[in-house]
């Protein structure tokens, strides 16, 4: 079933000079709910997290894509770690790397689908300004470390293209989770002044998100305070993360594409790309969600709230879904081993 925008009448309100305005009706509940909250909690600690607005009385049938969305994340990843956690034959970087990606995946959807469910179903809206906090940091976190990820992937497939006799001696398990602990480390301290900034800003009446997770954007924008500095430090994060990431990412298919070129055989031309396209894959899928999804809190006053909020949705449901898959159809000797487990069953 498709649910479209639900279409409202008007409502005129006047201006200053007497003109007429016209507000929606999601715009006036929304107004509305703020009123009730500022007068009943004048120096509230909670925020309240709207979820879709206007597609609240859809709430529970959207609940039906993301519950099956999630729990087939969950059990794929989960089934993905497990697979690679009991055959010694899968103990490689290649598969590390698969681990870390399945772990990220896993912490960045918990943090933001249980909420989204506990909204959808109990209309349980509130949450705690910590909690708020503690939740964006997690999310964002976690973006920021499976580009971290997926850069050190980028890495493993062009030595293992470019150097295959070096392969085993230049990328081991202990160096590839030294590049984990370091892409780790970087989130950490990337994210973390997030919410320390925001945590100074005063809130003074409006604590109403109209979403249903916090994100960054999302909350700064309900300060009364200048948010200049959590716009421009949000964006410096976006464009040296993701730019920095996309140009060593190109940088490292740069210098495969030159290698295999170089090589006359049309065979081993397939063999090296194949090796590259469950990665390839996972990357289209990830950036440009990723860079819509900031970029339209930013620039998109255009597009309908509701149409943002479930496309971010999407991202953080898709995604850790549809990897395991991918990684799976791929990958021979992962799919043979999911498959000899799968049997058992």
């Amino acid at each position: 079933m498709v649910f479209g925008p639900l279409s409202f009448g008007s409502i005129p309100k006047h201006d200053a000079d007497g003109g007429t305005l016209s507000i929606s009706e999601p715009d006036r509940r929304i107004d509305h709910l703020m009123a009730v909250f500022n007068l009943t909690h004048p120096e509230a600690s909670e925020f309240i997290l709207m979820g879709i607005p206007g597609l609240e009385a859809a709430h529970i049938w959207i609940s039906i894509p993301f519950t099956t969305f999630y729990i087939m994340g969950l059990l794929g990843n989960f089934t993905l770690l497990f697979v690679i956690g009991k055959e010694q034959t899968l103990h490689k970087p290649m598969y590390l790397l698969l681990s870390m990606l399945a772990l990220t995946e896993i912490g960045t959807s918990t943090s933001v689908v249980p909420k989204v469910l506990c909204i959808f179903w109990f209309n349980l809206k509130d949450i705690t300004v910590g909690g708020c906090l503690t939740q964006m940091f997690f999310l964002h976190a976690g973006t920021v470390m499976h580009s971290a990820v997926l850069v050190t992937m980028a890495f493993d497939r062009y030595v293992a293209i470019c150097y295959p006799l070096r392969y085993a001696t230049i990328v081991t398990n202990t160096r590839i989770a030294k590049l984990g602990l370091v892409g780790l480390l970087r989130a950490f301290l990337l994210i973390l002044p997030l919410p320390l900034l925001l945590s100074r800003q005063p809130f003074c009446a409006n604590h109403i998100i109209a979403h249903t997770y916090c994100d960054h954007m999302a909350v700064a924008k309900l300060s009364c305070g200048d948010i200049t500095v959590n716009r421009m430090y949000g964006l410096v994060i976006v464009f040296v993360v993701i730019m920095l990431d996309l140009t060593l990412i190109a940088l490292s298919y740069g210098l495969i594409i030159r290698a295999v070129l170089r090589v006359s055989s049309k065979k081993a031309h397939q063999k090296a790309f194949s090796t590259c396209t469950a990665h390839i894959s996972v990357m289209m899928m990830s950036y440009p969600s990723s860079l819509l999804s900031t970029l339209t809190y930013r620039f998109g006053q255009g597009i309908p709230p509701h149409v943002h909020i479930i496309l971010v949705n999407m991202y953080y449901l898709l995604l850790p879904m549809l990897n395991p898959i991918i990684y799976g159809a791929k990958t021979v000797e992962l799919r043979e081993k999911l498959l000899k487990y799968t049997c058992r069953m």
